[in-house]
């Protein structure tokens, strides 16, 4: 490992290069644009392990191995600043990149996640002090979310529904369809069950908010639903203003390059579905 680390530091530049996305798929493309909204001067790399995805049903061994190449890779590519825009990844291996990695490839490069700006959000989103978090079956393991809320709102109430067809309902394009509403439903009846005063549903999953249409039809009245893109590009932003050392270091061209671990031709056509326009992708080895 040490030598890996020796190695890569020999890779790295100086220079200022783009803001790196990484997501185990296609959801972070949600994340990403979101922040490119809010950012559109900044340059960004969006990298997604598509060859390896989904994440959410693997170990925290595999997920912080895989996501940690990632990272290198996009430190590689010229990446001072990189975005795990994966729930999974940021429960499961955001926390020992930043512990143990980083002080070893570069104390001055930075990993951030998705799920503290979207916890951060949570104090004045509920007004019953009840939240439900619906997520991968990793994310929901981890605890990711009510422990964060814990540390910040401990009078918040969370409870958590895995959703392990939502994910698959998505990529194949079948977010409209009756069956996603079935399980749609199913999901939503189940955590209000479990806690019928929660008011507030977070979208802990970056797949999500292409649901949300069909999420609306089977949440009552009064309950908000909550996508992360907003809150992580606004993060994002506050981030950089506080952080002027870390803001010379990201290129303003405007521009965005997207990288795949799979065929790149299957990446465009299902990456068209989340960001309803044609990219051009290329393909990248990670490992």
């Amino acid at each position: 490992m040490q030598q890996d680390y020796k190695q890569l530091q020999s890779m790295l530049s100086d220079n200022p290069g783009p803001i790196g996305v990484f997501d185990s798929g296609y959801g972070g493309l949600t994340i990403l644009e979101k922040i490119r909204e809010t950012l559109p001067q900044y340059d960004y790399i969006y990298l997604g392990d598509n060859a390896r995805t989904p994440y959410g049903t693997r170990s925290f061994e595999v997920v912080y191995e895989y996501t940690r190449q990632a990272v290198n890779k996009l430190f590689e590519m010229g990446c001072h600043l990189v975005i795990l825009a994966c729930n999974t990844a940021s429960a499961k291996a955001l926390r020992s990149i930043q512990m143990n990695d980083l002080p070893l490839i570069d104390a001055n490069r930075r990993v951030l996640g998705v799920i503290r700006p979207t916890v951060e959000s949570v104090g004045s989103l509920t007004e019953s002090r009840h939240v439900g978090i619906l997520a991968t079956i990793g994310t929901i393991k981890s605890e990711s979310y009510l422990l964060e809320v814990q540390k910040l709102f401990p009078d918040v109430t969370v409870v958590g529904e895995s959703c392990p067809m939502w994910v698959p309902l998505v990529e194949n394009n079948e977010a409209t369809s009756d069956g996603a509403g079935y399980f749609i439903e199913k999901n939503i009846s189940n955590i209000l069950e479990k806690d019928p005063a929660i008011d507030t549903l977070i979208l802990g999953c970056t797949h999500y908010p292409l649901l949300i249409p069909k999420i609306a039809r089977y949440v009552p009245k009064g309950i908000k639903v909550i996508a992360q893109g907003d809150y992580v590009a606004q993060s994002l932003k506050e981030y950089l203003y506080r952080h002027p050392e870390m803001d010379a270091k990201c290129t303003r061209n405007g521009q965005c390059l997207y990288y795949t671990t799979e065929s790149t031709e299957k990446f465009q056509e299902s990456a068209s579905v989340f960001l309803k326009s044609a990219i051009e992708a290329r393909h990248v080895t990670i490992e």
